[in-house]
């Protein structure tokens, strides 16, 4: 086939011409030409690669990237190179999409394809900003160098850059600012860190001197004055967080969630409460979002505490994720507005929705201990509820409630002890028996009954049960062997 080769490689379109019908021919007589596809195709693109028109130079650049062939690749690298230097953007945006698609056909073009990049990371045009950021983070993400001298430029660009491009540049700049700039809550973090150690390491006293000595170091240390690159970043990202689009809103607030200092991340509460009007899909992303920021931020979502209440229009997995909110911004403050609303919830004909309920009472009153004995006695209301799962949710948290003070509580216990004929859920019956075993020297009469007549149903238990029954005779048989 080097004839055609040739023929095809000539500068005569007759020649080309000819050497295109024969291979037309040879393929319609079944015969191999595969060989032949490179300089086809170098033929067939090149003519339009060079057209006046940027939309057929682009078309023709787009469709030769999609050509999954790595005998092209040679081709595929001179086109985009080219079409780097073009003198429309639109052409060098098409440039920059077509890079990670090089990349993924051939890895071993990465050197000459990061050329490429820091050439259009240098452009100066806000259309083709987000697709270079974009082929940057596929092709050579490591490359932070590339970014140094560009950063400022990618700062000032971003507000006019198309909405997609905004996400990829605020998600590459979010990253390059936390491995570039000290974070301006640093001084805070390292004091709490170093006050931590010094309340575990009171016992070793040089260990607790020297911790209290760099406590007080770091408190009489300068204040922490933020680098003008690092403001720069904060300043042109903020008002982005009136976006339309959701996806820009979440990536300014991860940034400032990172980036700003305590003081100042407080604006991206209020966005991100707006966005909670949007539709359930993009609900859900804020919302884990929120339930992530709320555990270390709880004070900026308090204020808008009422925009968490679930509707009974959400979805099960919305009202799950608001009810995490929920009990993650529960203080003393607000915790008996908060057990109220969740009163309402488990009237719900969800039950999964009414047994997460359960358990975020379940948390708030671990976490608060001011209402432990409210939130159980409300929980032991529970137990005479008609639905098995309600019952078998309020014993499985109860447990965990009676775990801290089990001493004040044998009244629940005898309560408890008496649903074993009536709970049929596996998961309620075993801890209502791990609580008997437990605490067995608090109900020492009723402790043997139970375990009689958990011994005439054993055989038709679930194995979870069985083991909680062979538990329950053992503490028995260790602490009242007389009643056994």
């Amino acid at each position: 086939h080097d004839d055609l080769k040739e023929m095809l490689d000539s500068n005569k379109d007759s020649l080309k011409l000819e050497a295109m019908k024969r291979i037309v021919a040879m393929i319609a007589r079944g015969k191999n030409a595969s060989d032949l596809f490179p300089a086809v195709v170098k033929n067939v693109a090149c003519k339009n690669i060079e057209d006046p028109n940027q939309l057929i130079r682009a078309s023709a650049l787009r469709v030769l990237s999609s050509i999954r062939v790595p005998i092209i690749v040679p081709i595929m690298m001179l086109a985009i190179k080219e079409a780097a230097s073009d003198m429309s953007p639109y052409v060098r945006k098409t440039a920059a999409h077509a890079i990670p698609k090089l990349y993924s056909l051939d890895s071993d073009q990465k050197d000459q394809l990061i050329e490429v990049i820091e050439k259009l990371l240098a452009d100066k045009t806000t259309l083709v900003a987000g697709s270079v950021v974009m082929a940057f983070e596929e092709v050579c993400p490591e490359r932070i160098d590339l970014i140094h001298k560009n950063y400022r430029k990618l700062c000032n660009l971003l507000i006019d850059v198309e909405e997609w491009g905004q996400v990829v540049i605020i998600n590459m700049l979010t990253r390059y600012a936390r491995t570039q700039f000290l974070s301006p809550n640093q001084n805070e973090s390292l004091l709490e860190e170093n006050t931590e150690k010094a309340f575990y390491g009171s016992e070793e006293e040089d260990g607790s001197k020297d911790a209290k000595a760099e406590a007080a170091s770091l408190a009489k240390r300068k204040p922490y004055v933020m680098d003008p690159d690092h403001r720069l970043l904060l300043r042109n990202t903020k008002p982005l967080l009136q976006s339309r689009n959701a996806a820009v809103v979440m990536a300014v607030a991860q940034l400032y969630f990172h980036l700003a200092p305590k003081a100042e991340v407080g604006v991206i509460a209020k966005a991100l409460v707006r966005l909670l009007r949007s539709h359930s899909e993009v609900q859900y992303v804020v919302l884990q979002n929120v339930a992530t920021m709320s555990i270390k931020r709880r004070g900026m979502f308090e204020p808008y505490l009422k925009s968490f209440y679930i509707r009974s229009t959400d979805p099960t997995q919305i009202k799950i994720l608001k009810l995490e909110v929920l009990t993650n911004l529960a203080n003393e403050t607000n915790i008996s507005t908060i057990l109220r609303e969740f009163q309402t919830y488990i009237r719900s004909m969800d039950k999964d929705f009414v047994a997460a309920t359960i358990q975020a009472i379940g948390r708030c009153a671990t976490n608060i201990g001011k209402v432990r004995d409210t939130c159980l006695n409300g929980l032991v209301q529970l137990l005479s509820n008609r639905d098995e799962l309600v019952v078998a949710e309020s014993v499985v948290v109860i447990k965990k409630l009676l775990q801290m003070q089990p001493a004040q509580h044998s009244e629940i216990i005898k309560h408890m002890a008496k649903l074993t004929d009536n709970i049929q859920v596996p998961m309620a019956r075993a801890s209502i028996l791990w609580l008997i075993g437990e605490y067995c020297e608090h109900v020492p009469k009723i402790a043997p009954d139970v375990l009689r007549k958990m011994a005439k149903s054993f055989t038709n238990e679930e194995d979870i049960v069985k083991l909680q029954v062979i538990n329950l005779a053992a503490k028995l048989y260790l602490t009242n062997s007389k009643q056994v």
